[in-house]
């Protein structure tokens, strides 16, 4: 009996108006499936559509110029889909394309590329030789496919595992207290699973608790929260970041707004109500998917999205959060709830320029309004001893501005800092000149500033009013004048609590 494509063949249609040409039925491209037929091909890039042995009329996209792991992705379940969806969308490039777009990049694609007069006639004859009507949704269709795709089952012939090494198997899952997504060291046994499966809303996300588990040393929590790919796509495209792009080049304002602004980070500090009693976290770390960024995700965050079944068309930024008991004896849980508080992120402030006691800096905050000033109590210039440095071989910058000031009217702790503009100068090899390669600048952490060489102190003061103190960058010489950076650090989002188990 002939089949749906059988009896498409034979309307003798110039199916390269809709991006179907006619072609060789085999291809030769290193990432076309074992077992494929070739019903059409695009014309540019080699990308082709097949079906594959194995899965019925079930039509597949390949395209050789895409990335590792994008060759192949189904585009309708049978060949009748594959023609309604063509029939709404024009031309196979919007399918072909829609796996690395989102809702609204694919509506704008089809506004900018409606379907020409040829195309018209051409599926007007395929709509009334098979008597069917265009796909309502084709964008959630081929979404759904997808997603609920087994890509594991799609088998290659020997040349694509020649040219792509075969994808290294996701571990058996194992979650340890004192672990992390990457792994353990000792021989502790890992955790008892337990499903929570519990949905909340924090801020306007949706938040997921799929498990905890019970260790030997203490109780393990991961939390999961759902980003929009629209989110996603949107910050990747403010920031320009691709896989070229990988923001090495970004300035350190540059990178604390992208850090404060990435949709993908997760910024709370969780404590644990276990029987009655506080238990603070004792560490935690976090992985996130991109689904706008697919040969951007590692095999943590697929075994992540797989083992919590979590839709790999959205994004996830995951935390995972560790407990320690209280006592040596694990507890019996008989109530648990989770406190997640929301941690500060940094807004960037103006700049200013001080260099002597009793000048004053106006400015406004950036949330509030509120009109600030600042007034420095003290400025000198000071050095640090080269023995805080334990490196031999090594030398340091020592040589930095001091300055403490005031506040009026005052923030609270932690509301605001002051740090320098400019990086601390990197350490150098003993006895080179200035000009010389030189070492890692991350040796400086701890003395002053992060590993980033950037410098920065708060102190209150006490008995005489409060007052705070902010130092320069590291420098081999002596600096005159300091472009200060005004940094202000607020939560957004109210506290949330969440009733796990309760008798």
């Amino acid at each position: 009996m002939a089949t749906l494509y059988d009896r498409y063949q034979k309307l003798n249609i110039d199916s390269s108006i809709i991006g179907l040409a006619c072609g060789e039925s085999e291809s030769h491209y290193f990432c076309t499936p074992g077992g494929a037929k070739v019903i059409g091909w695009a014309g540019a890039d080699g990308i082709h559509y097949c079906f594959v042995r194995g899965f019925g009329e079930m039509v597949f996209a390949v395209s050789p110029m895409n990335t590792k792991g994008n060759y192949v992705h189904p585009l309708a379940r049978d060949f009748k889909d594959f023609l309604r969806l063509l029939m709404t969308c024009g031309d196979t490039a919007a399918l072909e394309q829609a796996n690395f777009m989102d809702q609204s990049q694919f509506d704008a694609f089809l506004r900018d590329n409606p379907l020409t007069a040829e195309q018209q006639v051409i599926l007007a004859a395929i709509k009334d030789k098979f008597s069917l009507v265009p796909m309502e949704q084709p964008f959630d269709y081929i979404k759904a496919l997808q997603a609920n795709f087994d890509y594991s089952r799609i088998k290659y012939t020997e040349d694509y595992y020649a040219w792509v090494p075969a994808e290294p198997k996701i571990p058996e899952w194992k979650v340890y207290f004192e672990g992390n997504f990457w792994g353990h060291q000792g021989r502790e046994r890992a955790g008892k699973e337990i499903a929570m499966n519990k949905q909340f809303v924090l801020g306007e996300e949706v938040w997921h608790i799929p498990s905890i588990y019970i260790c030997s040393k203490g109780l393990v929590m991961d939390f999961c929260v759902k980003v929009p790919a629209e989110r996603i796509r949107s910050f990747m495209d403010k920031w320009e970041l691709s896989i070229e792009n990988d923001g090495a080049d970004f300035s350190d304002e540059q990178r604390m707004q992208i850090e404060a602004e990435n949709p993908l980070s997760i910024h709370v500090n969780p404590k644990l109500m276990l029987n009655g009693k506080v238990h603070s976290f004792a560490h935690g770390c976090g992985v996130s998917w991109n689904p706008c960024f697919q040969e951007g995700n590692d095999l943590t965050a697929k075994s992540v999205i797989q083992h919590y079944g979590l839709d790999p068309t959205i994004g996830w930024g995951v935390w995972r959060a560790a407990f320690p008991w209280m006592k040596k004896l694990r507890p019996l849980i008989e109530t648990l709830s989770v406190t997640l508080l929301q941690e500060p992120v940094a807004v960037l402030g103006p700049h200013f320029l001080a260099s002597k006691s009793g000048e004053h800096v106006d400015f406004a905050h950036p949330t509030t309004g509120v009109q600030h000033t600042l007034t420095v109590l003290n400025y000198e210039q000071q050095s640090i001893s080269h023995e805080h440095f334990g490196c031999q071989n090594q030398e340091f910058p020592t040589h930095f501005v001091l300055m403490t000031y005031t506040l009026t009217p005052d923030l609270p702790e932690g509301a605001i800092m002051v740090t320098d503009t400019v990086r601390s100068d990197r350490p150098r090899q003993k006895g080179g000149g200035l000009n010389e390669p030189q070492a890692d600048s991350s040796a400086c952490i701890g003395i002053i500033g992060g590993a980033d060489g950037q410098a920065a102190i708060q102190i209150s003061g006490s008995g005489q009013g409060e007052y705070r103190t902010a130092c320069s960058a590291l420098h081999f010489e002596l600096v005159d004048e300091v472009e200060w950076r005004i940094v202000f650090y607020e939560k957004r989002r109210d506290d949330v609590t969440v009733a796990l188990i309760w008798t």
